[in-house]
């Protein structure tokens, strides 16, 4: 586009944030009428509504009947430390980190003193995932929620395994294929996945993440909402909808909602083709807009939920990190403040530029309502380069 003339359409919803992500399409406030609310998650209303939705994410994402799904405290991030602090330091551990929250589980293994191996990667690349041995436990996050790359496929992980593998699946459950025969461990949260609220994470066990847990006992305390087990024994009860400590059962009730609207879509496949559609959007969009790039450099990378974009422009490049850094933040505000985009700018310790939640729950026709905006906001702020130059 010329100029700094504003497009005349609009998203009919600004909401691109990654986490809490978007309700579904035509959500409101009816969807909780059901809530179990006022009454004791141990009762049996409040413990039906928690193993429904423990039903209905394994239908959804056809999760085997070997495996076990519990609801935990503490997001996505509770269930990960939950895995590492009762699981972990029977073997090995290779840790797969390349980008914000990955180094977090470093950070958790150097505080368990882990006999760790980290191959990391800067932002819009991966790691060597061949270097994975088959004899140490793995950690890796399937999708980098701040850098937009994900994982392709699990073929670098040994069928033949001798450890475990955990998987940190927050942004990338409910949008990509997950191969539940090569993870023993499976974590998301529902602020990341199909618009849901905060605090409560899923932990999806295999039978070889149940057989360490009743064949190693860490030399470690653990606290009270990391315990999985019961007199050496897995603790059956936490994966039919008896939690650990109290979860939100007006939460919960949201949560089921999305999972109903996910299959009166279809099911799985409708799901990650709405995350494809959106995320084509932006790469046919990119793809004729020579001053945006994505910021996974292999195409076979990108994640198609948090979408990472990056201004490639010689009239931004050129200029110092803080000035490139003030730039994109002046272009997600200007977005924000239009009304057009919400939360969009990179999280605060990644690269500057741009980040576009696709996910599910938004629609096509939102994101290619927002391009023209980004050209709008970016022939703005160019202009603006140029007159202090002048």
């Amino acid at each position: 586009m010329t100029g700094t003339a504003k497009p005349a359409l609009r998203p009919a919803d600004p909401r691109f944030s990654s986490g809490p992500t978007k309700k579904r399409p035509g959500w409101s406030t009816d969807a909780l009428k059901d809530a179990a609310l006022g009454r004791s998650h141990r009762a049996k209303p409040g413990k039906a509504k928690l193993k429904e939705a423990i039903d209905r994410t394994r239908a959804i994402l056809g999760v085997p009947d070997t495996h076990k799904i519990a609801i935990v405290p503490a997001s996505d991030t509770g269930a990960i430390e939950m895995a590492m602090w009762t699981m972990l330091g029977a073997r090995p551990v290779d840790i797969f980190a390349w980008e914000s929250f990955g180094e977090e589980w470093v950070t958790d293994a150097k505080q368990l003193k882990l006999d760790a191996k980290v191959h990391s990667a800067g932002y819009g690349a991966l790691p060597n995932l061949a270097l994975a041995r088959k004899d140490a436990d793995i950690i890796f996050t399937q999708n980098g929620t701040t850098s937009g790359v994900r994982v392709p496929n699990f073929d670098w992980i040994a069928a033949d395994r001798e450890g475990i593998t955990i998987n940190d699946a927050t942004s990338a459950v409910f949008a990509q294929k997950i191969d539940w025969s090569k993870c023993d461990v499976t974590t998301f949260s529902w602020q990341k996945v199909l618009g849901g609220e905060a605090a409560h994470g899923m932990l999806i066990l295999s039978p070889r993440a149940i057989a360490r847990l009743e064949s190693y006992t860490p030399d470690r305390p653990i606290p009270k909402i990391f315990r999985l087990t019961k007199k050496g024994k897995v603790d059956l009860e936490i994966f039919e909808g008896s939690t650990i400590n109290t979860p939100s059962l007006l939460a919960t009730e949201d949560y089921i909602d999305a999972l109903k609207w996910a299959e009166s879509l279809g099911g799985l496949t409708a799901l990650h083709a709405r995350a494809d559609a959106n995320t084509k959007v932006l790469a046919d969009w990119a793809a004729k807009t020579p001053w945006i790039d994505f910021l996974a450099h292999d195409p076979a990378t990108r994640s198609n939920t948090s979408v990472c974009l990056k201004v490639v422009d010689p009239r931004v490049t050129s200029l110092s990190d803080e000035a490139q850094a003030e730039f994109a933040k002046k272009l997600a505000s200007l977005l924000e403040k239009e009304g057009v985009a919400f939360d969009a700018a990179s999280y605060r310790a990644a690269p500057p530029g741009l980040r576009i939640w696709c996910g599910a729950t938004v629609d096509a026709s939102d994101v290619a309502a927002l391009t023209p905006w980004i050209e709008w906001a970016f022939a703005t702020l160019v202009a603006e380069l140029a007159e202090k130059a002048a």
